[in-house]
């Protein structure tokens, strides 16, 4: 009797295994169509050595304009890495900083009022932050416009969407 129970036992367990695996096998899983968490378009050179994400052309209320995106050097040969220029849609985007890259190292860019908004840590000597400026030729709401990246290791094209403004949080009553 004992024994038939121990049977019993393991038969419901294995049962319950088997379902429990089953929710996430086949060719189309719950988890298989998601994408990282991030706004912009992403993409990385062909060697892999370097990689930008978050790639967003940013509306100010005002109308400037300014490219945001996130580089990393993840070359495995630790060599630092150059970012020679960047043009949304043909035009030419100044970046106002350093755009070296170290390796293992990123870098942040955003129009100057962005980085003012973003979080940094001002002890990390990796992470290098830089202001970024693009005339606006009547970029408009929810577009897109190509963007290519020039570094040192190659090229880099990516589909980039247009940003409208971000307002401050608790200052903008909306009228409902």
């Amino acid at each position: 009797m004992k024994s038939l129970k121990r049977v019993a036992a393991a038969a419901v367990a294995g049962c319950a295994t088997l379902a429990l695996v089953g929710c996430s096998a086949g060719q189309i899983t719950q988890t298989s169509n998601q994408v990282a968490a991030v706004d912009g378009a992403s993409a990385s050179t062909e060697d892999g050595s370097v990689a930008v994400q978050d790639v967003t052309v940013v509306l100010a209320e005002d109308g400037q304009a300014a490219l945001k995106f996130t580089a990393t050097n993840q070359d495995t040969a630790m060599k630092d890495h150059t970012l020679k220029s960047v043009d949304v849609d043909g035009q030419n985007v100044t970046i106002s900083g350093n755009s070296s890259i170290a390796y293992n190292c990123a870098l942040v860019a955003d129009s100057k009022d962005g980085l003012e908004r973003m979080p940094q840590d001002k002890n990390d000597n990796c992470i290098e932050y830089t202001a970024t400026t693009l005339a606006n030729d009547d970029f408009a709401y929810g577009g897109n416009v190509p963007v290519t990246f020039n570094f040192d290791t190659g090229s880099l094209d990516v589909v980039a969407t247009v940003s409208a403004p971000t307002l401050a949080s608790g200052q903008v009553d909306r009228e409902v």
